[in-house]
């Protein structure tokens, strides 16, 4: 077999016997180099990088275990394999030896089979350590490329359900152009409230950090059934009568109905387009049973559909209308109060009323430069 393919041996002795006789062992199978010192062994380790060393313990100047030590802290040579030879007997040597990173101990007078025994177990260890980390980096390397298609796939879907979310609003306000601000003010609400909520133990296992953003990212689209709704209606500048109030009550079917459509052809299987419909169908029941469109009461109105109704009563009633001037902060924070287990949830009314602050934030943030919101569903009505 010829050197370059042979497994390269160094040994590390001072004794010119031990060397001979490890090289009369060892040489039929192996590449074998021999340094007589400490100090030079260290030199031809970083030189020759052995598959293997076998190293004597007592050696005047730099003895076994200063040069082991030494091996184990250079990461050129920390993973080769030490097998101590040593004529020290007491089990306190042989555990400082392992306790330095050595793989064995070798007693000398050495016996060739023990010696042969010994090195190609370690051998066979060291291989199998080389190709288990090869396979670890392979697969560290397939992850990190599995971790990066599947952050490319999400930004994707990201970006699909953003301009899903932009190309229904944009339907919604080419109906309505004095909407202002209106989506955007109620958005924040939603995900405010839903903050402060999480942690309240009727609401925590609905709001969390995957529903929170769904949720937020949902809310622009409650009034995008508006587009079924005549312009007689939507942009009629007083009050509805009876019939007209009885078609605009319709847009939470058209809304539910037409983001249904669209999570179909999408094949949207997750829930980013099932909480819009949520809130679209259910943002204008109330929790007295006596909303629209079914009619149905407390905690049988989902929790994201409540929230909505919240900020969309709140922005209804701090916007100016065609039919009606703007309430304060204050007052509507008082009219709304008065609707405490009547049109809202108790405690999630609560829960705003505490971050009051924070709506009134949110609107003064996004306020209305212009006129106001003509054609934007008379949720305040009740209150009017």
């Amino acid at each position: 077999m010829k050197d370059a393919v042979r497994p390269r041996l160094l040994i590390i002795d001072d004794s010119l016997g031990s060397i001979e006789l490890l090289g009369a062992i060892l040489g039929q199978e192996y590449a074998v180099s021999f340094a007589s010192n400490g100090a030079e062994g260290l030199d031809l380790a970083m030189r020759l990088l052995p598959d293997l060393i076998l190293l004597d313990v007592v050696m005047p100047g730099i003895d076994g275990f200063e040069v082991c030590r030494s091996l184990k802290a250079n990461p050129a040579t920390c993973d080769i394999p030490v097998i101590f030879l040593s004529s020290l007997e007491s089990a306190v040597d042989e555990e400082f030896g392992l306790s330095l990173g050595a793989g064995d101990f070798v007693h000398k007078p050495v016996t060739p089979a023990v010696v042969l025994a010994r090195v190609r177990n370690h051998l066979q260890l060291a291989r199998t350590k080389r190709e288990l980390q090869l396979h670890n980096d392979e697969l560290e390397k397939l992850v990190a490329e599995r971790t990066r298609e599947i952050v490319q796939r999400d930004q994707q879907i990201i970006a699909a359900q953003t301009a899903t979310i932009t190309a229904f609003c944009t339907l919604a306000e080419a109906r309505d152009t004095d909407t202002g601000n209106h989506i955007k003010r109620t958005q924040h609400y939603v995900r405010a409230l839903a903050e402060e909520l999480r942690s309240h133990p009727r609401f925590a296992t609905e709001l969390n950090d995957e529903t929170i953003p769904l949720i937020f990212k949902s809310a622009p689209l409650h009034d995008v059934g508006k587009v079924a709704i005549p312009d007689s209606i939507l942009l009629k500048p007083g009050k509805l009568n009876a019939s007209e109030w009885e078609i605009m009550k319709t847009h939470c079917v058209a809304g539910r109905n037409a983001i249904a459509a669209a999570s179909r052809d999408l094949g949207d299987k997750e829930s980013f387009l099932g909480f819009a419909q949520v809130i679209a169908y259910g943002h204008h029941e109330r929790w007295d049973g006596t909303g629209y469109p079914c009619g149905i009461a407390g905690d049988d109105i989902p929790v994201c559909a409540r929230l909505m109704a919240l900020s969309d009563v709140y922005d209804a009633l701090i916007s100016r209308r065609a039919y009606k001037e703007p309430y304060s902060h204050d007052q509507a924070m008082e009219m709304m109060t008065a609707e405490r287990g009547r049109h809202f949830d108790p405690e999630m009314l609560d829960a705003m009323i505490s971050i009051a602050d924070q709506f009134h934030a949110i609107a003064e943030h996004y306020r209305d430069n212009g006129v106001g919101e003509a054609g934007a569903v008379r949720t305040a009505d009740a209150y009017s």
